[in-house]
């Protein structure tokens, strides 16, 4: 026998910085990348990989919100007269706040806008 290994201590987790996760992840999205090979050239599991991807991803989620106007009480648009919108409903929320949507908006738009409306309203 010709080597001898002594551990003296007790092996820690690896700490990736951002940087190189976020490296790692862009090699893993290059085409033609294999995650076998890319997390090997890492020294990682797969799986850490697709971990990486997938918190990157949901911080690169950006949130649309389609346009909203706020308008004064309808005893003051009384006298002016107005055609009402082909289709539209009024979402009352329970602290006040009520959102109008007009038109048919798509529905993963309209999840967010109401998601993002709770969430402000469970706040207070």
């Amino acid at each position: 026998m010709t080597r001898i290994e002594v551990i003296t201590s007790v092996e820690r987790r690896r700490r990736w910085s951002r940087a190189e996760k976020e490296r790692w992840v862009a090699a893993l999205e290059a085409p033609g990348a294999v995650a076998v090979e890319v997390a090997r050239r890492a020294g990682v599991d797969p799986s850490l990989l697709y971990r990486w991807r997938r918190q990157a991803m949901a911080s690169r989620e950006v949130v649309s919100f389609v346009p909203v106007a706020i308008a004064a009480d309808a005893a003051e648009h009384a006298a002016e007269p107005a055609e009402p919108p082909p289709a539209a409903m009024t979402i009352e929320f329970s602290g006040g706040a009520r959102l109008k949507v007009e038109g048919a908006p798509d529905a993963g738009t309209l999840t967010r806008v109401i998601g993002a409306l709770s969430r402000a309203e469970r706040r207070r």
